[in-house]
């Protein structure tokens, strides 16, 4: 939004930035995109386990189930940046080649077709204990390959103790990559064990190579959507959120560059709900719950029945440097400083969320805690 029309917003009220709430965070998950996955094995290898262990979801129970070619469905997840082809009852032979032609038509369709509606990355996973590899698996690699789908191969519940793994896993894996295999992104077989194991003491293993694996394949259009999805690294949502944070502290530095009045401080509003809309979706919360979200949101920037820009003056600009200046402006730098405050205790309320359970989550952002601990964070700052 340009500096002109910003300062044509009035003082808002909290319906106002409730409505303005869940326009943004609407854009802000359909700008995300969907990240599309294939996993392929056989039956019993886990490909269910290892997806919620990446992704915190199994896609395949509360996804929107439809069947795209014989033996190989596609569950969209409701939130709507993961999406999952998963052949279910997977074998080789004569059904890994029904679905290799159905995976043919669907890729040919698709490559005519917007970058989030492609397969962007395909495992194929080997179960550890079948210690073997056999021809037909070797060629179902290939052909997804010759289909221009990156591949990774995955070993799956492989055991470790003491950070050593199975020598058994290590062979079968070494025999897997003197195939010569196109096996991205380096070649190798990933090892991971996505449940760790109580009565043998195997960790969990290996996930966060897949997970960088399968960013290095996945082309630059579907990263938000991947980082939106997976709930294993959390690092690289911080990675992305700081870049939301600083290009709002920007903008806000902009509008700021003629001093505003304290009392008209609700001209930063509406680039501080645009940002935590974005940082919200860059955290993966559920779009389901952006109603709660939008109301939380809203309670913040306005402090309930007051008036956003008397409570930006009142209670945020007091916890951030020089936001108690003796004078009648808010400053370029104070409405940066201020914009990035917000921001970042936003982000460690999202932070906050995704460390709950889903139903705990919920109740979290429909209750008045969400408003605690961001005014918590922002005293913390």
């Amino acid at each position: 939004m340009s500096d002109a029309v910003e300062r044509q917003v009035p003082d808002l009220g909290r319906p106002a930035v409730e409505g303005m709430f869940e326009q943004r965070l609407a854009e802000a998950f359909a700008a995300l995109g969907t990240f599309n996955l294939a996993v392929f094995g056989k039956t019993g290898v886990g490909k269910s386990t290892l997806v919620n262990a990446i992704f915190g979801r199994d896609v395949a129970r509360t996804g929107l189930g439809q069947a795209v070619t014989k033996g190989l469905v596609y569950y969209r997840h409701p939130d709507g940046f993961l999406g999952v082809y998963d052949s279910e009852g997977f074998e080789t032979g004569t059904a890994g080649n029904v679905i290799l032609d159905g995976l043919h038509r669907i890729v040919a369709e698709h490559g005519t077709k917007a970058v989030d509606e492609q397969i962007h990355a395909a495992w194929y996973l080997v179960r550890w204990s079948d210690r073997r590899f056999e021809q037909a698996q070797a060629e179902f690699v290939r052909a997804l390959q010759g289909l221009g789908l990156p591949v990774i191969v995955v070993m799956t519940q492989v055991p470790t103790r003491d950070g050593q793994v199975h020598p058994e896993a290590l062979e079968l894996a070494g025999y897997i990559e003197s195939l010569g295999l196109p096996m991205a992104p380096r070649g190798k077989v990933v090892l991971t064990n996505a449940l760790a194991d109580p009565f043998t003491g195997a960790p969990v293993y290996g996930l966060q190579a897949l997970l960088d694996d399968t960013y290095q394949v996945v082309p630059a259009a579907a990263e938000r959507a991947l980082t939106a999805a997976q709930v294993l690294d959390i690092g690289r949502k911080k990675k992305v959120v700081d870049g939301i944070v600083n290009q709002a502290a920007v903008i806000a530095a902009g509008i700021g560059a003629t001093p505003i009045p304290f009392a008209d401080a609700a001209l930063l509003v509406p680039n501080q709900v645009t940002m935590i809309a974005r940082i919200t979706a860059a955290y993966g919360l559920p779009p389901s719950r952006s109603r709660a979200m939008a109301v939380a949101g809203s309670i913040i920037l306005t402090g309930g029945a007051t008036m956003a820009g008397r409570y930006a003056v009142t209670s945020l600009l007091k916890f951030v440097p020089g936001g108690n200046i003796a004078g009648s402006a808010i400053s370029a730098t104070v409405a940066a400083s201020l914009t990035k405050a917000v921001g970042v205790a936003w982000a460690k309320v999202c932070e906050y969320a995704l460390s709950l359970a889903p139903e705990q989550r919920d109740a979290f952002f429909q209750g008045h805690e969400v408003t605690e601990k961001f005014l918590s964070f922002m005293k913390q700052r």
